[in-house]
């Protein structure tokens, strides 16, 4: 009988340590904004779901302490992997943000940003909450579950990917992280490199006028005005982001 409890105490902790790692670095859900309260909550109400829809069996017969502490090592490795790759492709729009705000000047702006309670810069900030909204809009939650869900699927307690296909899973999401930045960023550093080339051409036509002081401002309001033109584009990222996670989720 005791082995019996045992077991199952250990096949939920493993299914708990997935779960709750997953969502210690998972997009929006590891924000310090947050609740605590709601965070753990949220991570044992679904560690029960999923125990009951996916019963641990790799448990079973484990009565090592050194299995056990191997078997939990490998749920939290899998689980901060699946998130870690989750949360760098949804800072993707947050990379574009930054990329224009070097470009119009204003990388000395700081503010407090409120979803990571940290500085950050006004541009990024703004694009990131954008997303948010637009991510828990399309039910972008859902989609987290679904990864969590999938995952046991594939992989149940007690099982995971090779290590050397996490590490090029993750590789190939930061690749992926870099390369999307840009494809957002890019419309307006156009804009913005056209609006340098007319300045180049203005400063040899009227080598009397001050190009830099007129630049500045010029700057900061075509990439504005950019940006209002760029935002509605952000919702529709949400989908790219998802085809981006079933490709390099090791799942």
């Amino acid at each position: 009988m005791d082995a019996i409890i045992t077991d199952k105490l250990l096949g939920f902790t493993m299914v708990l340590t997935r779960i709750s790692t997953f969502f210690l670095v998972a997009p929006v859900f590891s924000l310090p904004a947050v609740p605590v309260t709601i965070k753990v909550a949220a991570t044992v109400m679904l560690s029960i779901f999923f125990s009951l829809i996916n019963p641990p069996v790799a448990a079973a017969q484990q009565d090592s302490t050194v299995q056990a502490v191997l078997l939990l090592s490998c749920e939290a490795t899998y689980g901060l992997a699946l998130g870690a790759i989750a949360s760098v492709l949804f800072t993707t729009v947050k990379l574009a943000g930054r990329i224009i705000e070097d470009q119009m000047g204003l990388t000395m702006a700081e503010i407090l940003d409120p979803l990571s309670e940290e500085q950050g810069q006004p541009l990024a900030s703004l694009l990131e909450m954008i997303f948010v909204i637009a991510f828990l809009a399309a039910n972008g939650h859902h989609l987290l579950l679904r990864i969590i869900h999938r995952s046991y699927e594939l992989f149940p307690p007690g099982k995971m990917p090779p290590i050397a296909t996490l590490a090029g899973n993750m590789l190939d999401a930061t690749t992926m992280m870099l390369a999307a930045g840009l494809q957002l960023a890019a419309p307006i550093l156009a804009a913005l490199l056209v609006l340098l080339v007319a300045l180049a051409i203005l400063a040899r036509i009227v080598p009397e006028m001050d190009i830099f002081f007129i630049s500045f401002p010029l700057r900061i309001l075509l990439g504005l005005a950019m940006l209002v033109i760029f935002a509605p584009f952000i919702n529709g990222f949400v989908g790219e982001m998802a085809k981006m996670m079933t490709k390099v989720l090791p799942l």
